[in-house]
Order: structure tokens, then C-alpha cells, then sequence
């Protein structure tokens, strides 16, 4: 499900169910919360790195498991995953990394609000298709992505479902800077050893007087997100958009 490994203070958590682009399902959602608290309470770590076993960074939700989600036949308690990991992410006091190393959808681009550095490789492609799937945005994106990117870029990324290439990414503000492909997850974890340098708790400090002007917004957004997809998800319309998009993967 995942890689975990350290590089002095830097963590790097490695996405990993290549077979399906790396996209979480249950499972994976709680790997990764896991992992991200180990982290949280592990002295030894300043910074991780989160990536993508190539050759994607991670396709977003498991769709499957969303039909089924869908279709009421999920597993008891598969929609806390999501969830979990989204609080983990929120609550995260270290600095966290990204290295895009490959196609970003749905969580895969959504997730990259909640990290403080993002390198992307040169062919990476971020995109989140929700409204053609029939849901809302995801992550507080519908909060985040117009705070980033300004109000056309996020109607553009998430009324149009547009896809956003690398350097797209770093002119909309959601990337620091391109990298090629074959150096991203290396010129990342560098550059986490450039924060790890510091003393933490300045780390933190800084980290968290940057969010807190933003932490209600969020948070007010979550349940925005969340009520939202509690009364489209069960509709046919998306179901139908579900299956579609399913028969077309």
C-alpha cells in the first residue's frame, strides 16, 4: 500500500498500488493517516515528503469503491478513510513536501493545497474531474483552489474539469517549480533537507501563523463538501456519471 523510508530527518511516504495509479481506496487512506501520525509523533523526523510510485502520483479515490459507495453496498465504514486522511493532512504541524511524479487526479491534485512545497515533473498532469462525475469539490478545494489560484483558474480546474500541465501548476500557484521527471522525487527530498536544517520548532511555528488566517475557512468548507456530496452521491444522475466514467478507465 505504501513505502515508508527516511533520508536523515526527511520522511518520504511512497504511494503504492501502481496497478490502479496509486488510488486510494480504504486501505490506502488509512496507510497514508498512519503514516502521517507515526510522522506527527516521531521526533527524529523534521519534514516528509509525500510521491507516488511511478508512473503516477496518484489517480485520487478508488472509483470502484465510490460506485459502491454509491450504490449503498460499500463496506461499513469505507467513507471514513477519506475523512481521516483529510484530518491528518489539516492537522499536520511539519512541513509536508510533495513530489508529482506523474498524472494527479481528484486527491491527487486536491491534496496538494494541503502541502507547503510542491516540485512537479515536466510531464506531470494534475486535473479533478468532479463535475463530470457528478460529485462537489473535495479537500476544502472548493475554499483552497480560488484562494490559490484566484477565481477563473478554479472555475477553469473545477467547473471544466480542465486538465492543468506542469508548468500550468507553477503559474496558478499550485507548484513551487518544474523539475524533470527522473529528478523530482530527489530535487524534493533536497529540498526537504533544506528545511530539516532548521530547528523545528521555528518550523512549526512558522507553519502554523501561515495557516491560521485559513483554519476556519477549511474547516467551514469540509462541511460545505460534505453535505454537499451526501446529496448528489446517491442520485442517478451520478451514479450514471459513476458508471461511465468506470466503463471508460
Amino acid at each position: 500500500m505504501i513505502e515508508v523510508g527516511d533520508q536523515g530527518a526527511v520522511r518520504l511516504v511512497t504511494f503504492d498500488r501502481p496497478e490502479v495509479r496509486n488510488a486510494f481506496d480504504h486501505a490506502l487512506y488509512e496507510a497514508v493517516t498512519g503514516a502521517l501520525r507515526d510522522a506527527a509523533g516521531d521526533g527524529s523526523v523534521r519534514v516528509v515528503v509525500l510521491t507516488g510510485r511511478p508512473p503516477a502520483f496518484t489517480a485520487g479515490q478508488d472509483l470502484k469503491e465510490m460506485a459502491a459507495l454509491a450504490a449503498g453496498t460499500a463496506p461499513a465504514g469505507a467513507e471514513q478513510g477519506f475523512q481521516g486522511l483529510l484530518d491528518s493532512l489539516v492537522e499536520f504541524e511539519k512541513p509536508l513536501l510533495a513530489a508529482v511524479n506523474g498524472v494527479g487526479v481528484g486527491l491527487g491534485f486536491t491534496i496538494l493545497a494541503h502541502c507547503d512545497l510542491v516540485l512537479v515533473g515536466r510531464s506531470a498532469r494534475l486535473r479533478v474531474p468532479f463535475a463530470e462525475l457528478g460529485v462537489p469539490p473535495e479537500a476544502a478545494s472548493s475554499y483552497l483552489f480560488p484562494l490559490r489560484m484566484g477565481w477563473q483558474q478554479a472555475a477553469r480546474v473545477l467547473l471544466a474539469s480542465e486538465w492543468v500541465s506542469a508548468e500550468e501548476a507553477v503559474e496558478i500557484g499550485m507548484a513551487l517549480r518544474v523539475c524533470d521527471d527522473e529528478t523530482v522525487v530527489a530535487e524534493t527530498l533536497a529540498l526537504g533537507a533544506r528545511l530539516a536544517g532548521f530547528p523545528a520548532g521555528a518550523l512549526a511555528e512558522i507553519k502554523a501563523l501561515m495557516k491560521a488566517p485559513h483554519r476556519a475557512g477549511v474547516d467551514a468548507a469540509r462541511q460545505r463538501e460534505e453535505d454537499g456530496f451526501s446529496r448528489l452521491l446517491g442520485s442517478v444522475a451520478t451514479r450514471d456519471a459513476l458508471d461511465r466514467f468506470n466503463s471508460q478507465s
